[in-house]
């Protein structure tokens, strides 16, 4: 018996962005196109197939940008992380409007960091005194490539709940 297909969604699908002339504005236009693709993909999701793993090892789109918005506010804000799995699981009484609305609210947070931020080699200004702050210019590096492998996540679990696609 053959699977019944679902039907597809298909959204305009956006470009990368055209930024700016200077390395801190390519570097945070890249990063806010991947902020805003990775929250539209959980955003609308239906609830319970968006908590709910869709492929073996358990991912899920809300466990997918809960884990984001710590690694926004331990790369940024400078928030501890002891046991980083966890972060792949919201609470189970957050819904998808109150995990998008988090990672919102870190981003912004964060935003507000790297405002202060001029020079790329310099060290963060995080408030952990026993570890040393990497580079604004690593901690971008990374939220660019952590952001982008799980926005890619997001867009096949998405596509796999209700046949969403696009950014």
């Amino acid at each position: 018996m053959a699977a019944t297909p679902r039907p597809r969604t298909r959204r305009r699908d956006t470009p990368p962005p055209r930024t700016g002339d200077n390395e801190v504005e390519v570097l945070r236009g890249f990063l806010d196109y991947l902020r805003t693709s990775v929250a539209a993909k959980v955003e609308g999701a239906p609830d319970p197939a968006a908590r709910t793993a869709q492929v073996p090892s358990g991912t899920n789109l809300v466990g997918l940008l809960h884990h984001l918005t710590f690694v926004e506010r331990a790369t940024l804000l400078g928030d501890r992380v002891t046991d980083w799995p966890s972060t792949f699981h919201a609470a189970p009484e957050d819904g998808v409007a109150e995990v998008v609305a988090r990672y919102r609210e870190a981003v912004e947070e964060a935003n507000a960091v790297l405002d202060g931020c001029a020079d790329l080699g310099a060290p963060l200004p995080r408030a952990q005194p026993d570890k040393p702050s990497p580079s604004v210019r690593w901690a971008l590096t990374h939220l660019i490539e952590e952001t982008g492998r799980h926005a890619g996540h997001a867009d096949i679990l998405r596509e796999l709940i209700d046949g969403s696609t696009g950014r």
